[in-house]
């Protein structure tokens, strides 16, 4: 792949991203690379996307002509979570299930490990394995009316995925608690205020502000920068096994009667109606 060509534009010769045909590039400054998530249903992130979602930091990672990530969503939305097909397919079958807990682990430690830093720019809903991403860059430029929203509680499942790594880490176990237990939606303000992101902007602004900090970043001093990353990641590895037993919880979970409910009060547009506590 040649260097900086212009917005909207790549040259597809040995292109190290042809492995992610349902993730959008594009280069709109020099050293910044741009991943975007486009799809069906909000970017919902079905079987395809979520697989990519967690390998493709691996090849930003080795990518000499990138220094930043700026990972957005198309549209009305950051991204609206698992699709329906997805979390349907992880309930029913256990070689699924597996197979996405791994790549849950995955998206969460390959950002983290990834020497280049990432930014995100999140506007409306903003849910599920994109949010992982979005919350874990480096740096989170928000819209002020976005809507972020953990879900797995109100899904029926222990909130996996980041949040028991990093929100804690973020904004506070009281915050962190009283947003993961309930499935209360925070906008964009409010996600600020209390720490959860870096900035937020108004929502006519949010693009290019977190373009305008991802520029600032490819230009500056690559070493240092990637090195206080590794630093304060630090924070997160050596927190690893909170990680794996909010994953382990959490797809166990999806293995049960309240998932399934989770998930049909979803399709059906209605309160859940959880079995309760049996089992525990």
């Amino acid at each position: 792949m040649s260097g900086w060509i212009g917005p909207m534009t790549m040259d597809m010769t040995m292109d190290p991203y042809a492995d992610f045909p349902d993730l959008h590039f594009d280069r709109p400054a020099e050293g910044v690379l741009r991943v975007t998530l486009g799809g069906p249903g909000l970017n919902a992130v079905d079987h395809a996307v979520h697989r990519q979602l967690a390998d493709v930091w691996l090849v930003v990672d080795r990518d000499e002509e990138t220094n930043v990530a700026l990972l957005r969503g198309a549209g009305k939305a950051f991204s609206a979570g698992g699709s329906f097909e997805l979390l349907d397919d992880i309930m029913a079958d256990y070689a699924v299930r597996t197979r996405v807990m791994r790549e849950a682990r995955d998206l969460v430690f390959n950002v983290i490990n990834c020497a280049k830093p990432l930014v995100s720019a999140i506007h409306g809903p903003a849910v599920g394995a994109g949010l992982v991403a979005g919350i874990l860059a480096d740096v989170s430029v928000v819209a002020r009316s976005a809507r972020i929203i953990d879900g797995h509680t109100r899904l029926g499942v222990t909130a996996g995925d980041h949040a028991a790594l990093c929100w804690p880490l973020l904004c506070g176990m009281a915050k962190a608690k009283y947003y993961l237990l309930t499935c209360d939606t925070l906008t964009g303000e409010e996600a600020e205020r209390i720490g959860l992101v870096s900035l937020c902007v108004d929502d006519d602004a949010v693009q290019a502000r977190a373009l305008e900090v991802a520029t600032q970043l490819a230009g500056g001093a690559q070493s240092a920068i990637r090195w206080t990353k590794q630093a304060l990641n630090n924070w997160y590895r050596a927190q690893s096994a909170i990680l794996d037993a909010s994953l382990a919880y959490e797809f166990h979970g999806f293995a049960g009667p309240d998932a399934r409910e989770g998930l049909a009060s979803h399709t059906e547009k209605r309160p859940p109606r959880f079995a309760g506590p049996a089992g525990e």
